[in-house]
């Protein structure tokens, strides 16, 4: 049998995987999951009677994270090919601090979560610096509320990950929705994702902001949603502050036709934010209104860029400062 490599401090240096970049470093466990008929050379089928070593995989996410002991930096990777319902609410729980789920694979062979069933099913984040990375996300429900329900977790990273709808009503209405404690989700990181949103359920926006936040970052996404008017497409921030925010280089096509309400990128009523939001590119069939976010929010902008007529290219929005003379 071929030896197997084993990397018990974890990558000092960080690591790539077939042109993924692993940014944390982990010194911990590592534990594999697998649910697939393709095993490895000398591999036997997933189940939570093996030992989720690469060749004895666990059969279940929910399974590996509770065998991960809290804040040592423990890593599930979860094999090509996995795939799982979700079909309650807290159908999948991700409760153990400092854990990265990371799914192997590209293209469709890469790990598979659908929401189904129920409205209410969701993915529960409770407990700090978790991260899931390269996995795919399908709602198959109608207007299901969310696929990340957070429960005071702080720096939450979802990283290279696809969300998909299945039609315009089986359809998630948020990404991520936040918990409603004051800076209990601090530090959420949503970067590098794809979005396929074919919802026409009001208000689907990608990031649901229920109570203040700080160091938020929302960075590098690309976004093709459907016609919702005066509905931002990646965060609704409500009445509620958002400190030290960056959302930068996100791609979004919405077509809405009217944006005087709610900005093609971002929506709130506060006028205490602060941060910077640069260097995103949006469509709209908006003329009049052409907003990246209703006005009086208090954050910088810098070269965003946003077309409001159909085979039109981009302009600035808002307008560029004068210089002052």
């Amino acid at each position: 049998m071929a030896k197997v490599s084993q990397y018990g401090q974890g990558f000092t240096n960080g690591l790539v995987v077939r042109g993924l970049p692993i940014n944390q470093v982990h010194p911990g466990k590592v534990f594999y999951v697998n649910n697939s008929s393709v095993l490895p050379e000398g591999g036997i089928g997933g189940s939570n009677s093996n030992d989720g070593s690469y060749l004895r995989p666990f059969s279940t996410i929910d399974y590996a994270v509770s065998r991960c002991t809290a804040n040592r930096g423990d890593i599930v990777l979860v094999m090509p090919g996995y795939t799982q319902s979700v079909s309650a609410a807290a159908g999948l729980g991700l409760d153990v601090a400092g854990v990265a789920v990371i799914g192997l694979g590209s293209g469709s062979k890469r790990p598979t979560i659908t929401l189904d069933t129920a409205n209410t099913a969701d993915i529960d984040v409770s407990a700090a610096n978790i991260s899931i990375q390269n996995m795919i996300f399908v709602a198959n429900f109608l207007a299901i509320a969310t696929c990340f329900e957070m429960v005071s977790a702080t720096d939450f990273t979802v990283e290279y990950c696809e969300f998909r709808d299945t039609s315009s009503v089986l359809n998630f209405v948020n990404i991520i929705d936040t918990d409603a404690v004051a800076n209990g989700n601090d530090g959420l990181y949503f970067c590098h994702n794809q979005i396929y949103s074919l919802s026409t359920t009001a208000a689907t926006t990608a990031i649901e902001i229920d109570e203040a936040i700080s160091r938020l970052k929302v960075n590098d996404n690309f976004y093709v949603g459907a016609v919702l008017n005066n509905t931002p497409a990646l965060i609704e921030a409500a009445a509620f502050d958002m400190t030290n925010l960056e959302v930068a280089r996100n791609v979004v096509f919405r077509p809405n036709t009217d944006t005087a309400t709610g900005g093609i990128l971002l929506e709130g009523t506060t006028t205490a934010s602060t941060g910077m939001v640069y260097g995103n590119h949006c469509k709209t069939l908006d003329v009049a209104g052409m907003l990246i976010m209703t006005t009086g929010s208090a954050l910088g902008f810098h070269e965003n860029y946003l077309s409001g007529t159909a085979d039109s290219s981009g302009i600035i929005i808002p307008a560029a400062d004068s210089d002052g003379s």
